[in-house]
């Protein structure tokens, strides 16, 4: 048997973890003593462990609510019902690495279009790429010596 802060301790997270987790249906204390302290099983504990585990590869709250809503009655799911949710994970995580990937490749040539000098940002090729409505990211500074559309790190070399 475990109080909220020894479980708490025993696991490295925060008791308000605990008391959200509570809130949430997520993990309710098996019991309370008279004065109102929670008070927490071996079984809860490796229940805790479970949201711990599946909150570290990435599943959302509600994803957890799920895996738990099949871990009680497993003889009612089907494996594929589990790997569903899993394979919807996956879905999700393959999309925002896509996303992300688009947003390093245009940071990139953001960054790339730039010389970073110390001159006014009057002709900035960052600023003017934002401002402008074209795809392409062009250095209109006539004291970089490169081609518009050609760049290296500090744009003083043609590329």
């Amino acid at each position: 048997m475990y109080r909220i802060g020894e479980l708490a301790k025993r696991y490295e997270i925060k008791t308000d973890t605990l008391r959200f987790y509570d809130k949430h249906k997520l993990l309710t204390p098996s019991s309370r003593t008279e004065s109102g302290y929670r008070i927490y099983t071996e079984a809860d504990a490796q229940r805790l462990q479970f949201i711990i585990r599946a909150k570290a590869i990435g599943f959302s709250l509600t994803d957890i609510a799920e895996l738990l809503s099949i871990e009680l009655d497993k003889s009612n799911w089907a494996c594929a019902d589990v790997k569903g949710v899993v394979d919807s994970k996956l879905k999700d995580v393959l999309t925002k690495i896509e996303e992300l990937n688009y947003f390093k490749s245009s940071l990139q040539s953001l960054s790339d279009a730039c010389c970073g000098g110390p001159e006014s940002a009057e002709h900035c090729s960052i600023l003017e790429a934002l401002e402008s409505n074209s795809s392409t990211i062009t250095c209109n500074n006539q004291q970089h010596q490169h081609k518009k559309t050609h760049f290296t790190k500090n744009c003083k070399t043609k590329v």
